[in-house]
């Protein structure tokens, strides 16, 4: 699984995050993902609420991540995602969360095209449509949706695709931190995040064998995989002269394997952290290039 991250799961969750931390190491000096080979899957993770802490009430999370990647390093890479969440506070309120997504990554990380759809209690709360473009100096952004708009981010920042190759490369390598931008059309598309990456001891094939829909299929017995934890960090203001500790918006944690499968997923938004399982998993016949 190459991680969309679901922003947009509870619009109204999302902290104030600062950080300017991915000028600190550019994404040039990250390794090379030119030799990662992911697999096109198709994959279901059962949400529920872990635990509560902070201010917010809610009681419990039920839900599902439908994620299907498709597509090669030659003809781009494919994504249709769909993230369904009930919240339910301990005032008795219940607010249903459906995030729907398509996106589409060439395989040198220079096009990325994105689409998405947000219905809170089954009305419209936003709508993404546009594509972005890297050349020599930058990646230039063109929206339709919500507004006609245009404007640039950094050359260094990469794409969601792109971002998990990095991380497995670097869990290849042995290293354990990676720091990046990362464009990836969400919101309402004009969010650029700042994300710090650790990684961590690799898990070896055999050892600590899942329980999840990875048990049935042989293949993954033989794959190495890592621990994962993406934190996601707002933008700062360059005339915001505030000091002290970086918040994350909200934090990732998976288990990574080298062929872009993620399993055990966590998904902590400060107030409260749910889970995912992987409880489906379907591999597509892998195309490759000429």
């Amino acid at each position: 699984m190459i991680m969309f991250v679901p922003k947009r799961l509870i619009p109204y969750v999302l902290a104030a995050g600062v950080a300017g931390i991915a000028a600190l190491h550019p994404a040039a000096a990250a390794p090379p993902a030119d030799k990662v080979l992911l697999a096109p899957h198709r994959a279901v993770y059962d949400l529920k609420l872990s635990k509560t802490h902070g201010s917010r009430s809610i009681q419990a999370v039920h839900g599902r991540i439908l994620y299907d990647f498709s597509g090669s390093a030659c003809e781009g890479y494919a994504l249709q995602f769909r993230q369904v969440s009930e919240l339910d506070s301990c005032e008795g309120k219940a607010a249903l969360s459906d995030l729907r997504s398509t996106t589409w990554e060439d395989g040198a990380a220079k096009a990325f095209r994105f689409n998405s759809e947000n219905l809170l209690n089954d009305e419209q709360t936003d709508k993404v449509d546009g594509h972005a473009e890297r050349n020599a100096k930058t990646v230039a952004v063109s929206l339709s949706k919500p507004k006609t708009a245009s404007f640039d981010v950094p050359v260094g920042a990469v794409f969601p695709t792109e971002h998990m190759r990095r991380i497995i490369a670097a869990g290849r390598e042995g290293k354990t931190i990676l720091d990046f931008q990362v464009y990836d059309g969400s919101e309402t598309g004009e969010k650029l995040y700042n994300t710090l990456t650790v990684i961590g001891r690799a898990i070896p094939p055999g050892e600590k064998p899942p329980a999840d829909a990875t048990a049935k299929i042989p293949a993954f017995a033989k794959l190495t995989r890592w621990p994962v934890t993406i934190s996601y960090f707002e933008q700062q203001d360059p005339k915001d002269e505030r000091g002290g500790e970086l918040t994350p918006v909200y934090t990732i944690g998976f288990e990574l394997y080298e062929n872009g499968v993620s399993r055990a997923l966590v998904l902590d938004y400060s107030d409260f952290t749910i889970t995912g399982e992987l409880s489906s998993l379907e591999m597509k016949k892998e195309k490759g290039c000429p």
